[in-house]
Parts: C-alpha cells; structure tokens; sequence
C-alpha cells in the first residue's frame, strides 16, 4: 500500500491556538507513519498551495513540532482567501 502525503493549511487570525492544532496534526500523522508520508504546511495557508510553496515539516525535529503548542503567531504563517466552490468549479472544467 502507498502512502498518501497530508496537506496543512492554516486560515484566519494566527494565535498560538493555530499553532496548537497544527501540532496536533503534524503529532497524529507521524502516529501513523504506515499510511502518512510526509506532512507539508502551505505557507501562508492555502495560498502556499496554490503557489506550491510548501513546508515540508518532516524536516523539523519531534521536539521543534512540539513546540508549537507554546509558540505564538502562526508559524506557516495565514491567510483569508477563499475557495470557490467545488462543485462550482467541477462544472466548469473538463476532466
């Protein structure tokens, strides 16, 4: 079986509580290195996905990624862009 990668994107105000949930993915899919490949953070949220400007956490120590529940701001930093639709856009392209 392959691995799939996760994709982390954080939106909105950037508070240590982000950073928190961020540790809490980042911790959960290192649980499950059998199915998770590697953990990439879009920087500045899903505008680093669509620039594919990805972090590649698995760089980061178990100790930087823990870390992060004590951190303030937004360590990938955010963004508040919105995402059309996908059902909006499926329809207007063709697959």
């Amino acid at each position: 079986m392959a691995k799939e990668n996760l994709f982390y994107a954080q939106s909105g105000g950037v508070t240590s509580v982000i950073n928190a949930s961020a540790c809490g993915v980042i911790e959960t899919a290192r649980q499950h290195r059998n199915k998770i490949g590697k953990v990439f953070a879009g920087r500045n949220g899903i505008i680093g996905g669509l620039r594919e400007e990805l972090i590649d956490t698995n760089q980061e120590s178990a100790r930087v990624i823990a870390q992060l529940r004590n951190t303030p701001a937004g360590a990938f930093g955010s963004c508040r862009y919105k995402l059309k639709s996908f059902t909006k856009t499926r329809r207007n392209t063709s697959v």
